[in-house]
This record gives C-alpha cells, structure tokens and sequence, in this order.
C-alpha cells in the first residue's frame, strides 16, 4: 500500500472540508478506484461528481488509467487534484429530455391551430407531410437512444440539460412548429395553391429523399454502436457506408433530412434550424475528426474528410 495525496483542484466542497486527505492505494490501481475511495471518505462526494487530475493541469485524467503510470511508477509523494463537478445527470437521460420536446410542441401546434392562430383551418399535405417527418425522426431518435446508442461518458453536468435542450425544445420545437403549421401553410393558401409545395411528385420525392437520409443515419448508428461493446469504452476506426468517405456520416445524413424540410417549405424558421444544426455539427464533427487522426496517426484513412463528402 501506498499513500498519495489528494486535494481540491479549487474550493473544496462543502461536503468535503477535509481536503487534502491522505489515501492509501494498492500497486496497479486506477483513478476510477481513487474515486471510489474518496467517495466512501466523503458519501456526497459521488464519483461522477470527481474530476480528477495531476496538480496544476485541467484534463482529467480517465478511470481506467492506472494511477502508477501517471507518475512514472513512483507513488511516494505523489498528489493529484479532484474537482466537483456538481450536479450529473445521464447522457441518455439528457437525450431523452431533449428528443421528448419537438414530440410534444408539434402536436400541439398541429392540433391545436385555433389556439395559436385564432381559427381552424384544413392542413395542407405540406403540413401533413412534415409532421410525419418531424414526429418519425425525434420517436427514431428516442428508441435509439434507449436501445441503439452507447455512451463513452455516462453523465454530464446537470444544468447542461437546459443549454442543451433549447436547440431542440426551441428551435426544433416551438420555432419551427409555430411557422411551419400556421395559415400561411394551410390548404388553400397562396403559399401553396399552384406552388410545387402543393404537387404531389415533388412531395413524394422529397419523402423518398427524407426515408434515404433517416435510414441511412440509422445506419451509421448501428455501425458506431458495434464498435464498441456493451460496457466499455473502446475506440475504433470506423469504416464501411458512409464512413468511408467522412469521419461523421451520421451528421451529414442528419443535416440532409432537415434540408429536405427546409426545401419543401422554403420556411425562414426551418433554413436558421438548418443553418444552427449545420454549423454545430461541423463544428462537432471537425473537433472529433482531428481527435480520430491524433488517436490513430497513420492508419486512419488520409482522404476521410469529417462531414461533407470531399469538401470538409
């Protein structure tokens, strides 16, 4: 056994006023085993809660590591820092919290029309065909949620449920919603009535260009999920449809079926959605896209580009 200190990388927490604390080790013993000791010295103190990292540097540091390597094999000394983080809350949880939003706000909106808009009015196939779109997606993306996807991190601080729910309460939701089943949409409308946003082939082709999109998003993530198995965090280079053009396809075909909404409505609230998913999920696929290529070197693929097939 072997004893290594352990203090607060900031203000210590309430519930832990102790720190610095002394905590004994066994040779081969990982943060995710200092955690657990730290949390039966301070109960509150969940593990989830603990960041932990070396003194004076911000990564933490991952709860397979074994503590020994971090410090060269020499333990005598040796101190690192613990963070609380607050607050958690699952990954799937948040998922769910996010996806249940538009599930709730289109109906609403589309049932409901005198409430929002002072009458009743016939819904045109437009509305009819986007609120399929719309209901189809977010009740995908929840059962994949609960039985598709596998979390590297399982959970997240709490008050991130909030920041990340606007984008899909909000923009997804209530933005889009409120625009898209107005009158201005309905049957009869001079926004549809001899527009190609009333001819049946152009409705049936952007639905088959919608099916392909989900589908093929579907797709992807049943790749992703097989690279690693259930209760680990191991990491893979992916390959096979999609992936062997851009790092994230599963992006790309995400953005591609909100551009078919855009198109068939033309609608000022469906582009700023497009536009907003666009520049974050480039902005994610960029990020995880590099972090591929510094994790793999030379054997991830040279030409993959991160979310646009030959352009980005």
């Amino acid at each position: 056994m072997v004893s290594i200190t352990v203090s607060a990388a900031a203000k210590a927490p309430s519930f832990a006023r102790d720190l610095p604390i002394s905590v004994e080790v066994e040779e081969g013993s990982t943060i995710g085993e200092l955690k657990q000791k730290i949390n039966r010295k301070f109960p509150k103190f969940s593990t989830s809660r603990q960041k932990i990292t070396l003194k004076g540097d911000r990564k933490p540091l991952d709860d397979a590591t074994k503590i020994e390597t971090v410090f060269g094999g020499k333990l005598e000394g040796a101190e690192l820092q613990v963070k609380d983080m607050g607050p958690q809350i699952s990954w799937k949880t948040v998922f769910l919290i996010e996806y249940v939003g538009p599930l709730i706000v289109h109906p609403i909106f589309y049932y409901f029309p005198k409430v929002f808009y002072g009458r009743d009015f016939q819904h045109s196939a437009l509305q009819k065909y986007v609120f399929a779109f719309v209901m189809l997606h977010f009740l995908k993306r929840e059962l994949e949620t609960l039985f598709v996807h596998r979390f590297s991190h399982g959970t997240m601080p709490f008050l991130n449920v909030f920041k990340n729910s606007f984008h899909y309460h909000v923009l997804s939701g209530l933005l889009l919603a409120a625009h898209v089943y107005s009158p201005k949409y309905a049957a009869g409308a001079p926004a549809i009535v001899g527009t190609y946003r009333d001819n049946a082939t152009f409705l049936k082709v952007a639905t088959a260009v919608w099916a392909f999109a989900e589908v093929s998003n579907f797709h992807t993530h049943l790749t992703l999920r097989n690279l690693r198995p259930a209760g680990t965090k191991k990491r893979a280079i992916p390959a096979g449809y999609g992936f062997n053009l851009v790092s994230f396809p599963n992006y790309f075909f995400e953005i591609l079926g909100w551009v078919v909404i855009s198109v068939m409505t033309n609608s000022i609230a469906s582009h700023f959605f497009v536009v907003v998913a666009t520049v974050t999920m480039a902005a994610w696929a960029l990020k995880k896209h590099k972090n591929y290529k510094k994790e793999f070197g030379k054997e991830y693929p040279r030409s993959r580009k991160a979310i646009f097939p030959f352009i980005l």
